[in-house]
């Protein structure tokens, strides 16, 4: 394969891994970069077989053309993430046994995969690995998934967001064979982070479905992160900031969490675990167990609009805190 050269000699064509007519050598260089599979050639050799590289690295991107009719079989993928691209020519795809609507798909680690391919068909490999696929949902979620995140295999080119990230992995493929993608590592690697976020926000998974314009949900660790946050610290003064900093997540995710795990904002939760704390103080006093007034209770916990205090808590018990207290009587 010929690469183009910019002014000065520097490289701006894809790398040519393999070209030529020899299916079981291309098989072997793919299963070397990718995963290994077994392939069977289902009919006459039109075109040479060809296997590029564009980039290398936590996102790889390839393409690939057998230049003869064939069918490949996965084991269990590896530890990445691989998004068919299709280019040109036809095809299917089956994963885990079920047959794909679109060729255009995305696999992971411990998918089987079967594909067919027409001799015409020339496709884009981009190969995210599972490392750097989590470690983007820690900084998002504070926590390790303790399985390998599942994406939903077919990728809609209706949805606004899968297109915007299919324009993506195109414009990352034009970018890495310019002068300025062979010469900005830098600039390959913000192009990486944000293919593995776009990838994470525009297509639904086992972490929840994408939320229109908020990303993904918050995972039940950093909830509980939460949570266990306001157990500890409900007499203090708390800020929701304050609660998305122990959580490890951002404010968004902190409230996208709480609103779709909990229906409730944190706010709300902590005032209902300072409510409970109360309640449990008044009981006591009113066993005989502890001393004090309504008043002392309501600031301990930090309530410290009396009525306000007073109402919310006929909301959660069904009558005022005085009466709590004055079961003792």
């Amino acid at each position: 394969m010929v690469t183009e050269t910019a002014p000065g000699g520097a490289v701006t064509g894809p790398v040519s891994i393999y070209e030529g007519n020899s299916i079981e050598e291309l098989r072997h260089v793919v299963g070397g970069r990718l995963a290994p599979h077994r392939l069977t050639v289902l009919g006459e050799q039109r075109l040479p077989g060809r296997f590029r590289s564009f980039h290398e690295g936590p996102v790889a991107l390839y393409d690939l053309g057998y230049g003869a009719p064939v069918r490949l079989r996965t084991g269990d993928l590896p530890d990445f993430y691989n998004v068919i691209l299709p280019y040109s020519g036809g095809g299917l795809v089956v994963t885990n046994g079920a047959e794909l609507p679109s060729a255009l798909s995305v696999a992971g680690p411990g998918d089987r995969v079967t594909m067919e391919w027409d001799a015409e068909a020339l496709n884009g490999a981009l190969a995210m690995s599972r490392e750097a696929v989590e470690q983007a949902l820690a900084v998002r979620l504070g926590d390790l998934p303790q399985e390998p995140l599942r994406f939903d295999p077919v990728l809609d080119p209706a949805d606004p967001a899968v297109r915007s990230w299919l324009e993506l992995a195109d414009a990352f493929r034009a970018f890495t064979v310019s002068a300025l993608g062979r010469r900005s590592r830098l600039g390959l690697q913000h192009f990486e982070r944000l293919l593995v976020d776009g990838l994470l926000d525009a297509q639904p998974h086992s972490l929840g479905r994408p939320a229109d314009g908020r990303g993904s949900a918050l995972l039940p660790s950093a909830l509980r992160r939460a949570a266990d946050y306001c157990a500890e610290h409900a007499g203090e003064p708390l800020s929701v900031a304050d609660i998305a900093l122990a959580a490890r997540v951002s404010l968004r995710a902190l409230r996208e969490g709480f609103r779709r795990h909990l229906d409730t904002t944190p706010l709300a939760y902590l005032r209902r675990v300072r409510l409970d704390r109360a309640h449990h103080d008044l009981l006591a006093i009113a066993d005989g167990r502890a001393r004090g007034t309504v008043t002392e209770v309501a600031c301990r916990w930090g309530f410290t609009h009396l009525g306000r205090f007073s109402a919310d808590y006929r909301r959660a018990y069904g009558h005022p805190p005085s009466q709590t207290l004055g079961r003792g009587a």
